[in-house]
């Protein structure tokens, strides 16, 4: 079955570096867009970041444009969120979603 799996979270200071990868199984990953969504406390879920079958296109939030950086690896199936200069504001589960599925979110922390 489809099933993406998030890891790479974790407590990290401010202006720190974290890399948040998705593990894709169960679908032909290659021919789905990807997408990055947080959820903070209290607030809803957002788009942080999308990138194209190919991965030549993506797209951010402006809230991490210049500061986080999603890739693809068709052959491992996997998408990363590479995020630096994190600061408070990133704090949140972090979610993948490709066709239509969600993983059950890693947390992010950013704290002094």
């Amino acid at each position: 079955q489809t099933q993406l799996v998030e890891s790479g979270g974790g407590l990290v200071q401010p202006g720190g570096s974290l890399r948040l990868s998705c593990a894709a199984s169960g679908f032909t990953f290659r021919v789905y867009d990807m997408r990055w969504y947080r959820q903070a406390p209290g607030k809803e879920r957002e788009f942080v970041a999308s990138i194209d079958t190919s991965g030549a296109v993506t797209n951010y939030d402006n809230s991490v444009k210049g500061r986080f950086t999603i890739s693809r690896d068709n052959a491992k199936n996997t998408v990363d969120l590479q995020m630096n200069n994190l600061n408070f504001e990133d704090t949140a589960v972090y979610d993948c979603r490709g066709r239509g599925y969600w993983g059950q979110g890693t947390q992010v922390t950013v704290s002094s």
